[in-house]
């Protein structure tokens, strides 16, 4: 704020300098021309002396209106007639002892274009500060209010909500921080919960292990030692052996089901929304970005359609694709193609240079799994069952092929 302030002061000083040379000028120059009435009448009082008042012709002299003549003051009344008289302005010469009122008209001109020079660059200067004014307390103030947003985000400080604003310019802005606020809020919350949950897990499944696992040692050093030596006997205590490692089984069996479980958390809006509405979202996006990778990118014709699910989401499946496409693919091209089937509406996101082999397709939804073609590339391995979890939550589907050496992902969805 403290460079709009000083923005605005310089903005001010400038119109008061504009203000004072303008002023200046036409002082000047009114200064030098506003005499030129004496001059007309220095000029006819010269002419009336050396030819007389009759041989005058006023046409010559522009400025003067009425040349008035009086001899002599017979009382004070004619006198200040004369010199009042009508509403003109006049000069008094005595001439050969005549008195002559020279009436002439003043030029304006000037003081008009001062004038008016005066009040446009009043009106500009008004409009500008309100200008500033506007950007101050529509677009600066608000912005400036949430200059500490980020920063507080970043130290984990998610439990304040940031306060509306009727800017309309920062309204959707605002709503957006605050809905990745409550969003990052909401899977630091989960992730603590989970964490919770895991240790609570591995630290029940650890008591529980220790009991049989006890008594599996316990039995294995009777065994040992010859505790045991009726056949009868033995093969019962086998028996228990053979039973607590299924115990111990249960227990690893548990643990595995456990890592299994959906960790992340998929909600989805139910809705309608226009097949060209994910389209656009995804080329106002991805064109300029494969533009600077020198990657050709191709969209083909498609029939708008009314689609079921959730709009956001549908996005989100289409640039995970299109992001393993980027990655993994041999930058030559990329295409989006689109077909029908019964109720669905098909979207293929195709791309050259597939490596992948018959037997790592199978895997390619599967969590944390990578391929032998994302050796040298960063990733979770998440990209793609993130996308089947979103479309099977909005009853769709999503399935990969490999095709004469192209990548070919298509997306399920269900028409309205």
């Amino acid at each position: 704020m403290k460079s709009f302030y000083g923005i605005f002061t310089a903005m001010l000083l400038m119109f008061v300098l504009i203000f004072v040379v303008i002023n200046t000028f036409f002082f000047h120059i009114t200064e030098n021309r506003g005499k030129e009435y004496r001059v007309e009448a220095e000029r006819a009082a010269w002419q009336i002396q050396e030819n007389g008042m009759e041989n005058l012709d006023l046409s010559h002299f522009p400025m003067i209106y009425q040349i008035k003549q009086l001899d002599t003051f017979s009382s004070e009344k004619e006198k200040a007639e004369f010199f009042e008289g009508e509403a003109y302005d006049y000069l008094v010469k005595n001439i050969n002892g005549i008195y002559y009122r020279f009436d002439y008209i003043a030029d304006n001109s000037q003081k008009k274009t001062i004038s008016l020079v005066n009040v446009i660059v009043l009106v500009i200067a008004v409009f500008m500060i309100a200008v500033l004014q506007f950007f101050r307390i529509r677009l600066l103030k608000p912005f400036y209010q949430l200059r500490e947003v980020p920063f507080e985000l970043s130290k984990g400080n998610l439990t304040i909500p940031l306060k509306e604003h009727k800017s309309h310019f920062f309204g959707r802005f605002i709503w957006g921080m605050d809905l990745l606020r409550e969003n990052l809020e909401q899977k630091k919350e989960m992730e603590l919960k989970l964490q919770k949950e895991k240790k609570t897990l591995i630290l029940s499944i650890s008591h529980d292990i220790k009991t049989p696992l006890s008594a599996i040692k316990l039995y294995a050093k009777a065994l040992e030692k010859n505790l045991y030596d009726n056949p009868e006997k033995q093969r019962e205590i086998a028996g228990r052996i053979n039973k607590k490692a299924d115990d111990i089984e249960a227990f690893v069996s548990q643990v595995i089901s456990a890592c299994n479980e959906d960790f992340l958390n998929f909600t989805v809006q139910k809705g309608e929304f226009y097949l060209s509405q994910a389209i656009e979202q995804i080329l106002k996006y991805y064109t300029e970005k494969l533009e600077l990778l020198k990657t050709d990118f191709k969209v083909s014709d498609y029939r708008d359609c009314i689609l079921k699910g959730d709009l956001d989401r549908i996005v989100e499946v289409l640039q995970n694709i299109m992001e393993n496409a980027i990655k993994y693919g041999d930058g030559h091209s990329v295409v989006i193609t689109f077909s029908s089937e019964e109720d669905c509406q098909l979207i293929t996101v195709s791309n050259s240079g597939c490596t992948l082999g018959d037997t790592e397709l199978v895997h390619i939804f599967e969590s944390f799994w990578r391929g032998s073609n994302a050796l040298k590339c960063r990733g979770s391995g998440l990209g793609l069952y993130i996308c089947r979890q979103l479309m099977n939550k909005m009853g769709g589907e999503v399935f990969a092929e490999c095709q004469e050496g192209e990548m070919k992902v298509t997306v399920v969805i269900l028409r309205a």
